[in-house]
This record gives C-alpha cells, sequence and structure tokens, in this order.
C-alpha cells in the first residue's frame, strides 16, 4: 500500500526542489539595485500617476460576494437530490427528512445573515 504513494512522493519532493532552487537562484542572481521614488512608483503608460491607484472598496461587497458563493454552494448540492428523489422514494421519511434538515441549516444560516445585516445596503 506505501508504494501506491511513491509518485505523489516525487512529486512534492520535486515541486519542493523547484521552489527551492526557483527562490534561491532569484536571490542570488538578481539585481541588487537601489530603491528610489522613481523605481518605486506606478508605470501608467509613460502618464505621471496623480492620486492612489485603486480606491478601496467597503468590506460588505466582499461579505454579499462570500454569502452568494456559500448559498449557491448549497443549491448545488440539493440539486443531486432533488434529481435522485425518485429513487430515494423507497427510503421514505427518512431522505426527506435528510434535506428537510439540511434546508433548515440553510434557513437558519440565512436567517443570521439577515439579522446580522450583511445583506443590507443601507450602512
Amino acid at each position: 500500500m506505501p508504494e501506491d504513494y511513491l509518485p505523489v512522493l516525487f512529486q512534492i519532493l520535486i515541486v519542493m526542489g523547484f521552489a527551492t532552487v526557483t527562490l534561491t537562484s532569484s536571490i542570488l542572481f538578481g539585481r541588487k539595485g537601489k530603491r528610489n521614488a522613481t523605481k518605486d512608483s506606478a508605470y501608467e503608460c509613460g502618464m505621471v500617476p496623480v492620486g492612489a491607484g485603486t480606491p478601496r472598496f467597503s468590506v460588505k461587497f466582499y461579505l454579499v460576494a462570500m454569502l452568494f458563493v456559500i448559498f449557491d454552494i448549497e443549491v448545488v448540492f440539493m440539486y443531486p437530490w432533488a434529481i435522485q428523489f425518485r429513487d430515494l422514494l423507497p427510503y421514505g421519511a427518512t431522505a426527506l427528512a435528510s434535506m428537510a434538515g439540511f434546508a433548515g441549516i440553510l434557513a437558519v444560516a440565512y436567517l443570521y445573515a439577515l439579522k446580522k445585516g450583511a445583506l443590507s445596503w443601507k450602512s
């Protein structure tokens, strides 16, 4: 059984070796010039940069995006159950109760997000 994992071990060793060689050669052979404001400034097609590079976004946008991804994945878990529902009929109440429990947990999470104001755009 352990010999089945030998290719995985070799691949991990190769990746670690490549990372080590790459980082070491970058440190050894990289340019070591002095840093100044001109070198550290952003290059914008020959235009002199004015102001900050990017505006700050509210965390609310990221929170809504994460909630969307989480609830979207929950629906992805419900889809196969719905497709196979006719095959699950012999199991009767057990199959229905398992999905009801899953949907209940999802509903509790949704209500918690609503209570915390995660989906409110006012603040």
